[in-house]
């Protein structure tokens, strides 16, 4: 294992849905702060599509991470508990670049965001990843355990953002279809439920 990166940026689009109905309670709209989930635990799938991307000499522009996860309103601090997902395309270079960023190990923005949230991580994978990310849509395929689909704006009366992408990024909330999880100890599928697309540019502190 490497060191983190030092000199880091990753900036493109993601996409997100979570087991709380729409518009999600965590999310902020207009200037209404967010709350506790719609039942008390959040199980959920993140993805992310890299644009333009390095990590010290290393290029990341062109890859996709996605991460599935979970935790509890109830238990002290929310811990995530997480698998991640990175590119099969990646090398062994970009690989651990991109976890170290999107777990949050190489501090910067994704840690101010959602790293410092993780508590454990149940597994780093390679996998093949698809994704689409477009206005009013959003898809992901993490295969075989994750698959999601958002097809329906749900149209809230306000700005709507997430404190994933960063507060100064607001999006698009969606209600999606189809969110599945099922790897080890994260399982769930529901219908119906809440989405988030926006835009995205993490960096490291330094």
């Amino acid at each position: 294992m490497t060191a983190p990166p030092r000199q880091w940026r990753v900036a493109g689009s993601c996409f997100e849905a979570c087991n709380c109905e729409a518009v999600c309670p965590c999310r902020r709209l207009d200037k209404r702060l967010g709350g506790r989930s719609s039942y008390e635990t959040c199980d959920f799938a993140l993805s992310w599509r890299v644009l333009d991307g390095h990590a010290d000499e290393v290029a990341l522009a062109g890859l996709s991470v996605a991460l599935a996860g979970s935790y509890s309103d109830d238990e002290a601090g929310s811990p995530w508990r997480v698998v991640l997902y990175v590119d099969e395309g990646a090398d062994d270079l970009q690989h651990e670049a991109l976890a170290a960023i999107f777990l949050g190990r190489a501090g910067g923005t994704s840690f101010e965001n959602f790293g410092r949230l993780i508590g454990e991580v149940y597994a780093v994978r390679p996998a093949r990843i698809a994704l689409e990310h477009g206005r009013g849509r959003g898809r992901i395929v993490v295969e075989s355990p994750v698959a999601v689909r958002g097809t329906e704006p749900a149209a809230p009366l306000g700005a709507v953002s997430c404190g994933i992408p960063g507060h100064d990024h607001p999006g698009q909330e969606l209600r999606a279809d189809l969110m599945r999880v099922s790897d080890g100890a994260l399982r769930r599928q529901v219908s119906g439920r809440c989405a988030f697309a926006t835009d995205v540019d993490y960096r490291s502190a330094a």
